[in-house]
């Protein structure tokens, strides 16, 4: 497998390229790694709490953006 180059402008969201990897099973890791990435992601969820009510009281835009991105039911 042939990793993709790295785009330094995109910014990471919640996961990075190897928790995505990890979580989805897309690659063949222990448990104990599979662990490691779901309890970042999970540390990075709780930070997002504070972003978001940074964002509802000081650019209610941008926390009207950042809904419509998590909560759009497809």
């Amino acid at each position: 497998m042939v990793p993709e180059p790295l785009d330094v402008s995109k910014y990471r969201a919640i996961m990075t390229t190897t928790d995505r990897e990890r979580i989805s099973g897309e690659v063949d890791v222990s448990d104990e790694k599979r662990y490691q990435a779901i309890h970042r992601v999970r540390s990075r969820i709780e930070e997002i709490e504070t972003d978001v009510d940074v964002l509802k009281e000081h650019h209610p835009e941008l926390f009207e953006e950042l809904q419509k991105a998590v909560c759009d039911d497809e």
